[in-house]
């Protein structure tokens, strides 16, 4: 792993610190909606990447930013989660919530509201997301633990059916 600058790290803790405070207060304060600080989501993967040893950047380790609107608020939301690319250059993202019981709550923002963006490559992509079902899920599920092997853990876990989405570009 390549040496890293006091000036970077002290670079990626302010980043930490913007993320943080934006996603429980808002840029307005606390109470304020509000989203974080573009890019600052890079900041605080490379300062995990380098504790854990994982790729640089969110898009080398298959994780990206999304931007989608909440299912009964209406408002904005970011999460940061991990997608399967597909051959072509899709993207599935796969609602497996950690093998814990209920679903992840990002999955029921996008079965109302399925327009939203994405950060990858450095910009915001407008997507739509497509639920999948039936053939078309079972085809994409076969490649999912293939991509990543604790996904089958995590179904073997619990007894609902874990959520793939496809993301589509507008």
């Amino acid at each position: 792993m390549d040496a890293v600058s006091a000036e970077e790290q002290d670079e990626d803790l302010r980043g930490l610190s913007a993320l943080l405070r934006a996603h429980h207060h808002g840029p307005d304060g606390p109470g304020a909606a509000g989203r974080a600080p573009r890019g600052h989501h890079e900041g605080l993967w490379r300062l995990l990447a380098r504790k854990c040893g994982l790729p640089g950047t969110c898009e080398e380790a298959g994780r990206v930013l999304l931007t989608s609107t909440g299912a009964w608020s209406g408002q904005r939301r970011r999460t940061p989660l991990a997608y399967m690319p597909e051959p072509g250059g899709g993207w599935i993202l796969v609602g497996g919530n950690f093998g814990r019981s209920g679903r992840p709550a990002w999955t029921a923002h996008l079965l109302k509201c399925p327009d939203l963006e994405f950060s990858w490559g450095g910009r915001d992509v407008p997507v739509r997301t497509v639920p999948l079902t039936g053939g078309e899920r079972a085809a994409a599920w076969r490649a999912v633990p293939a991509f990543w092997p604790p996904y089958a853990a995590y179904q073997s876990r619990v007894t609902r059916e874990i959520r793939l989405f496809r993301l589509v570009r507008r």
